[in-house]
């Protein structure tokens, strides 16, 4: 089966900040609502999922932040059989970030499992599944 095959839609866009918070703010300013706000990495990260209609935007603290064009961190697809898009993937010979699928417990009410890819303009293409 195509990669394609294992893709539902867009899951999230995913954005670096140095402000959560402030983040946060800006977003609702423009008619977001917090989806889902989580810690992570021994609880030193905020991570905050806000929502407009079909679009939610993904931000956190403690990674680089461009604070140029291009300060997009990854795209997020969704998919409901992490395990079969991750295998497709690798079949498919895609230009695999991680080795493995990823997990983050803590995410939404049971977490998530992911695994990245670049693209040919070195962008990051996160396929997730929310479990």
């Amino acid at each position: 089966m195509a990669i394609q095959d294992d893709v539902t839609g867009l899951q999230h866009v995913g954005i670096p900040t140095n402000d959560v918070e402030g983040t946060m703010k800006f977003y609702e300013s423009l008619g977001f609502k917090k989806a889902g706000l989580f810690k992570f990495d021994n609880d030193s990260k905020n991570d905050a999922f806000m929502r407009l209609g079909n679009l939610t935007i993904e931000t956190w603290d403690g990674d680089p932040t461009a604070k140029e064009d291009g300060a997009i961190n990854h795209i997020s697809l969704n998919t409901p059989d992490i395990e079969k898009a991750f295998s497709d993937a690798k079949e498919a010979g895609l230009n695999l970030v991680d080795k493995e699928i990823q997990t983050i417990p803590t995410f939404w009410k049971n977490g998530i499992k992911y695994f990245n890819i670049y693209g040919p303009n070195h962008e990051k293409i996160e396929f997730c599944q929310i479990l």
